[in-house]
C-alpha cells in the first residue's frame, strides 16, 4: 500500500508566498482535492506537483482559476486523445 504524506495548506501558502484563497478556489473549482482533519485542511503530497504547477500558471502568466480549469481540462484532452492515438496505432500494426 502506497503512503501518502500530507502537508498542510498553511505550509504550502507560507513556502510558495500565494493566499489561503487562492488555494480554495482550486479546491471548490475541483482541481485540487482537500483533507481535513481537526479543522485545519492538508494537501497529500501526490497532489503538491499539480498545485505547484497551477500556482506558477497564476503568478507568472496570470491566469485566474477559470483559465487554469480550461487549460487543465485541455492538457486531460490531449493525454486522452495521445492513448486513444497509441491504441489505434497498435491496431493498425497487429493488422499488418
Amino acid at each position: 500500500m502506497e503512503e501518502i504524506n500530507l502537508i498542510p495548506t498553511a505550509d504550502i501558502c507560507r513556502f510558495h508566498e500565494v493566499d489561503y484563497s487562492f488555494i480554495s478556489l482550486l479546491n471548490e473549482a475541483g482541481l485540487i482535492i482537500f483533507r481535513e482533519i481537526n479543522h485545519t485542511t492538508f494537501i497529500s503530497d501526490n497532489e503538491l506537483g499539480k498545485l505547484e504547477k497551477m500556482i506558477r500558471l497564476h503568478r507568472e502568466l496570470e491566469i485566474n482559476v477559470a483559465g487554469i480549469e480550461t487549460i487543465n481540462y485541455l492538457l486531460d484532452r490531449i493525454v486522452q486523445m495521445q492513448e486513444e492515438m497509441r491504441v489505434l496505432k497498435n491496431r493498425v500494426k497487429a493488422q499488418n
